[in-house]
């Protein structure tokens, strides 16, 4: 490798906003993420519908999913 043109590299914390923490290498020493494996619904199990306005329930309406 030639020296001087590499970012430097660091042991970086990964924070999701469900609390957990990773440690991991990477150029950023500190992360945020929304979304992880632990409470991401893939890989939960769990189905979440999140309804902002009314729009599942037009939704839902217009194709007579009732």
């Amino acid at each position: 490798m030639k020296e001087g043109i590499h970012p430097p590299y660091y042991q970086a914390t990964i924070t999701c906003s469900c609390g957990a923490e990773y440690h991991v290498g990477s150029t950023k020493q500190h992360m945020h993420v929304e979304v992880c494996s632990r409470c991401h619904p893939f890989y939960t199990g769990e189905q979440r519908m999140v309804d902002t306005g009314g729009r599942v329930e037009r939704f839902k309406k217009r194709y007579h999913l009732d």
